[in-house]
């Protein structure tokens, strides 16, 4: 498990596999995956197309970070600390975290 106190940049390598991970967490509940592609638009086709495009699994993280019960749900799925998805986001195209301090 990730040092819940580690708040170190996660690199893009690092971030597309936690992404990666989050993804198949998704398709193993219907619901959770169907709603992540009504929220996407994308079809079932299109995301399996599409799974490995850095986009498409920033998208996944993104879902992911709108529910605490889904960030807690993979996250003590695959042992991560709870920040590693924002942190694994961030290193994603658009997800640059802007600090406003």
């Amino acid at each position: 498990m990730h040092n819940p106190k580690d708040n170190s940049k996660i690199g893009r390598e690092m971030a597309e596999t936690i992404a990666a991970q989050a993804l198949a967490w998704l398709a193993g509940d219907l619901e959770n995956l169907n709603g992540f592609l009504a929220l996407s638009g994308l079809s079932p086709r299109e995301l399996m197309d599409q799974a490995a495009d850095a986009r498409t699994l920033g998208a996944v993280l993104d879902f992911i970070l709108t529910e605490d019960r889904l960030v807690i749900g993979f996250c003590d799925a695959v042992s991560l600390a709870y920040t590693v998805p924002q942190r694994a986001r961030a290193s994603l195209p658009g997800g640059e975290i802007y600090h406003w301090t």
